[in-house]
């Protein structure tokens, strides 16, 4: 029975020890958790939600919206979109031999402007042939997008190679380090959970030398203008989303991610923390939306 209690003496843990041991174990555990927790919340619009949870709802909403995307476009913004994304490609003034890459691009309104820009300048065809790879992470946007191709002519004797890519432009790792010269996203990157990553993921992608170029909703620095434009966002945009496309939420969420999207200024910021430097913007019809860009060297 002595030799029984020795042994037990020797291989307990003594009280405190138990103790400490235990409130580490906890607070490890409980921190742990806590970080997990708060990396995993971000936003959907106005509402807030874990981050695999908004990457699946924007997938849905796009899903949705797909086969009325352009239409709507038009009706949101009376056609104002068209001149925007034209002004955008000719602040891109694109030369042949261009490699770039299209990202969130699946309906091809860049791309094809991109072509056209092209098409349009003198002996492209006799110089470099160009490409573009077009990536959206919705294969119905890019489905769209080939249609149109195909319907407007675009893959016929085109000066340009064009690819089409479903992907995360959050993680493009089936794409090597400096394999495109441009990089453009038109009105897609708000959606991404994480900014920041796309905005990495471009800088590897781009060789040095190497344009990214961004267009999308911005902030207007009159707050009377800001107002309106508010009132007839909320007010409006969700209603011809119901009558045009029989669809409110996703619309409604639209207008939502415009208001959380960093303004002007804070998004040049976070492209310059991502590498790129002599990064400037233009604000187009009064900073409704603006124009980013930036180079790698």
């Amino acid at each position: 029975m002595s030799l029984r209690r020795k042994i037990l003496r020797l291989i307990s843990v003594p009280k405190p020890y138990q103790k400490l041991c235990s409130v580490r174990y906890y607070s490890a555990q409980t921190a742990a958790k806590n970080d997990s927790e708060e990396k995993r919340k971000t936003h959907f619009g106005f509402e807030t939600v874990d981050e695999d949870e908004k990457t699946k709802k924007v997938y849905e909403v796009f899903e949705t919206v797909a086969e009325k995307y352009d239409t709507m476009n038009d009706m949101m913004s009376f056609g104002v979109h068209r001149i925007w994304k034209d002004i955008f490609m000719m602040r891109f003034a694109p030369t042949p031999g261009t490699k770039l890459i299209d990202m969130a691009g699946g309906t091809g309104d860049i791309t094809f402007r991109y072509i056209n820009y092209l098409r349009n300048k003198k002996n492209a065809t006799a110089e470099k042939h160009s490409s573009v790879t077009v990536c959206d992470i919705n294969p119905n946007m890019l489905n769209v997008g080939k249609v149109r191709a195909e319907k407007q002519g675009y893959l016929k004797d085109s000066p340009v190679d064009v690819d089409w890519l479903c992907a995360d432009a959050e993680q493009l790792t089936m794409i090597p380090d400096e394999s495109y010269n441009a990089y453009t996203i038109a009105f897609g990157i708000r959606n991404c959970t994480h900014i920041d990553k796309v905005l990495e993921e471009a800088y590897r992608v781009l060789q040095p030398g190497g344009r990214f170029m961004c267009l999308e909703f911005s902030q207007l620095p009159n707050p009377t203008m800001q107002w309106l434009y508010d009132q007839y966002s909320f007010q409006l945009i969700p209603v011809m989303g119901q009558l045009v496309a029989g669809q409110w939420k996703p619309y409604q969420y639209l207008v939502e991610s415009i208001r959380q999207f960093p303004d002007q200024e804070k998004f040049k910021s976070m492209i310059e923390d991502a590498g790129f430097r002599q990064v400037t913007y233009e604000n187009l019809t009064f900073g409704v939306c603006a124009i980013h860009s930036g180079f790698k060297i």
